[in-house]
């Protein structure tokens, strides 16, 4: 490549070989920009603390889905890509989580309501529902994960407060054992989480902190 300047070609061949990867579908950690490595290392390590904290629910809260096959099914279907054969399929997440919370409700498992609708939102912030390759973190719209984190603030606030028609809490979550000790296991991963998705704003150059969610707002869609 005479008469061209090192720096551009060097540029040339890094795109030629990131082409080639994409088309052949070898994107991994070791090609992806900074930005979208930390992204993706972000949503697996939600996935994981999600699923512990849902497993930690049906183990709290029997009283949604008292069939263990039953809730092995449903945490297959939220986290490891078994089929779900239900309206909530193709309903965005928002109303999941809504329906996840309310008063009245056709179904009865809202554990399982409150993990597909959670995962569900990470899936449409990241763009990962419809299998896309994420090269850069640009590819992540600014917005959607501000509503992404407005809409966890919801669940981690919800959570703590929404009671039934007896006036309980709808999920069974920290509370004191009989040694008297705080079981904050729900409010660290709940933590853990936010924090991931804080990181991801700034690093996309938003503000989190002018997003702190308004506890009079319901959940928002995150698909713009």
């Amino acid at each position: 490549m005479p008469d061209v300047h090192p720096l551009i070609r060097g540029l040339i061949v890094v795109s030629s070989l990131l082409a080639f990867c994409v088309v052949s579908g070898c994107v991994g950690q070791a090609v992806l920009p900074t930005g979208a490595g930390i992204f993706h290392y972000h949503i697996q390590e939600d996935r994981r603390d999600l699923e512990t904290m849902i497993r930690r629910l049906y183990a709290k809260n029997p009283k949604y889905q008292p069939s263990r096959v039953m809730r092995h099914k449903r945490i297959e279907q939220i986290f490891h890509g078994r089929p779900l054969l239900d309206k909530y399929a193709g309903m965005p997440s928002n109303e999941v989580l809504s329906a996840a919370f309310a008063p009245d409700t056709s179904e009865p498992d809202r554990v399982f309501l409150l993990g597909l609708g959670m995962m569900k939102s990470i899936r449409e912030a990241y763009g990962v529902e419809h299998k896309q390759i994420m090269i850069t973190a640009l590819q992540v719209p600014l917005e959607r994960l501000q509503r992404l984190y407005r809409n966890l603030n919801q669940v981690n606030w919800r959570l703590k407060t929404y009671k039934d028609k007896q006036g309980r809490l709808l999920f069974l979550t920290n509370e004191k054992g009989a040694d008297g000790y705080l079981n904050m296991g729900y409010e660290v991963i709940m933590t853990a989480i936010l924090t991931r998705v804080q990181d991801d704003i700034y690093l996309r150059g938003g503000l989190p902190g002018k997003y702190i969610f308004d506890m009079s707002t319901m959940f928002v869609s995150i698909i713009l």
